[in-house]
């Protein structure tokens, strides 16, 4: 029984030092965005928390809080092209609040009816460990469009 204990601490604390582990992908992200935003001749602004972003089209709206509700209609890819989330063009709702940073941090820099780019780094993403299908450490691009507050 004793052996059984330690052996069952020795995995809980294996397994917590696992989930703690978080590589540090700041530096990496911020490059790709960089050399991403290069090769396809885009001028994009940054924010201190390594978010940049790109309004394609300003829209006449409202800007949202990052606690409202809105209607966003999207396509996620990585750097390299491939897509890996997206939306019908009608959009899905949610709160800004229940979301990854990088769209709480980024959805208000639209206007209702504005269209543009968020580049997300990892940080403000799904972070350093594999999650829902993204590889950890992933830089992520959405085509925005923020159809309304709701």
């Amino acid at each position: 029984m004793r052996n059984a204990l330690l052996l069952f601490a020795i995995l809980v604390m294996t397994a917590c030092s696992k989930e703690d582990e978080k590589t540090d992908y700041t530096a990496e992200n911020d490059a790709e965005i960089l050399a991403y935003l290069a090769s396809n001749n885009l001028i994009a602004k940054s924010t201190g928390s390594g978010l940049y972003y790109i309004i394609e089209t300003e829209g006449t709206g409202d800007q949202p809080r990052n606690s409202d509700n809105v209607t966003v209609a999207y396509k996620g890819y990585y750097a390299n092209g491939v897509e890996f989330d997206k939306s019908n063009s009608s959009g899905i709702s949610f709160n800004l609040q229940g979301v990854i940073e990088g769209w709480t941090e980024g959805i208000p820099y639209f206007k209702e009816g504005g269209r543009g780019q968020l580049f997300i780094p990892s940080h403000l993403g799904y972070g350093s460990q594999d999650s829902r299908g993204i590889p950890g450490g992933s830089v992520l691009i959405f085509d925005i469009h923020l159809i309304q507050i709701n």
